[in-house]
């Protein structure tokens, strides 16, 4: 037998060998916008998960697999992220999704997602048409809409006993959906609303600042993303009008006080992630990401976290059982829906037959001078 024989035998049994010991392959996928205006939380979501995959990776090696993380980057736009979930569908071994941030994205996504039984845990999506169409594969571990808004209605009305509110949104299908729900609780309650009106615009809100100094309101409330909100505040603080200002949780994002300086200084609005610095379990885990990332985890990525944990112990569990083989989906689906998940930074998490967390909780948040956050209040979100 000639030398190169014996080296091509010998190249033929490492590659047979390499084949034989290479494991399964499990890969959780993360959906969030990682560029464009509303990066600073996709990305508190995609590092999150990797610091949970990191974590579970030597447990899923145990179990004869390998874990990997795929991160896609929807942008923000419902377009995008459902070519995206195409791509998601058609990768056997992408067996849960943490995601969407946006609700106007989650909805389309989900759909997709469905037949192919790949079930989404969103940690910050709180629009009501994301769980309330009753999919089996859709779960969410923050309140939805539908609470908040009567969280913040109660606020608006109680706290801060405004008699006349201006309404704005930013015609999504969360800032649409969110001040709908607190003009609802507004109304209800013999509070005067003077306009509710929508806007797509990000820089000069001169027109509608006018109107609102001509009405002189006792609070603003605006639902929308924070690097819409923080210029409107900033322009808004900037003309005058000191009337009390409320948004909802698409202002938590530490961007919203990077955007409007000091003029955020007195704003309020709601957090469906209570911040790291209030829970006394995520003081490790946020030196962890700090150190990881050098930056500050916030609330979504504690939540990003905990989703990720669910996830990866459902699917743990079910690959020690399956005898080497990727667990099903529709398994993974139904054991995601059905999971108690304890220990969690935020708590125990369950869901319901909707896939809406059992005793979420709503904080009240109020930006202070030194533009530091503080939490006012804090009410279980009961639908």
């Amino acid at each position: 037998m000639t030398h190169r024989t014996l080296t091509l035998t010998a190249l033929t049994a490492l590659l047979t060998l390499g084949a034989a010991q290479a494991l399964p392959v499990i890969k959780l996928a993360t959906l969030s916008p990682l560029s464009g205006g509303q990066s600073d939380q996709g990305l508190q979501i995609r590092n999150a998960t990797q610091l949970a995959v990191a974590a579970y990776q030597a447990r899923f090696k145990a179990a004869g697999f390998e874990l990997q993380l795929v991160t896609y980057d929807d942008q923000a736009d419902p377009t995008t992220g459902t070519a995206l979930a195409r791509r998601i569908a058609a990768d056997p071994a992408i067996l849960a999704l943490i995601g969407t941030y946006n609700s106007g994205v989650a909805v389309p996504v989900s759909d997709v997602l469905l037949g192919a039984h790949i079930p989404m845990i969103t940690p910050s999506a709180t629009g009501v048409k994301v769980t309330a169409r009753g999919l089996p594969n859709v779960n969410r571990v923050v309140a939805r809409d539908d609470a908040q808004g009567s969280a913040i209605g109660k606020f608006i009305a109680t706290t801060l006993k405004a008699k006349k509110v201006y309404m704005l949104d930013d015609k999504t299908a969360y800032g649409q959906g969110l001040a709908s729900e607190v003009e609802k609780y507004l109304r209800a309650h013999g509070v005067t609303i003077l306009a509710s009106e929508g806007t797509e615009e990000k820089s000069d809100f001169s027109s509608i600042i006018s109107k609102i100094k001509a009405l002189n309101p006792d609070a603003v409330f605006f639902g929308g993303i924070f690097n819409q909100g923080a210029p409107f505040v900033k322009q808004l603080r900037e003309s005058g009008v000191t009337s009390a200002v409320m948004g909802g949780d698409g202002w938590d994002s530490s961007e919203f006080q990077r955007l409007a300086g000091s003029t955020a200084s007195g704003v309020m609005y709601t957090a469906t992630a209570a911040p790291a610095s209030s829970l006394p379990k995520a003081a490790t885990f946020a030196a962890l990401y700090r150190k990881t990332f050098n930056a500050d985890v916030q609330g979504f990525g504690v939540t990003a976290y905990d989703a990720a944990n669910i996830a990866l112990g459902t699917i743990l569990n079910l690959a020690r059982k399956s005898g080497g083989k990727v667990p099903d989906h529709a398994a993974v689906e139904a054991g995601i829906r059905a999971s108690r998940t304890t220990g969690l930074l935020s708590g125990t998490v369950q869901f319901d037959k909707l896939g809406d967390r059992l005793d979420a909780r709503i904080f009240v948040i109020r930006i202070q001078p030194d533009l530091s956050i503080k939490v006012v209040d804090a009410v279980s979100a009961d639908k």
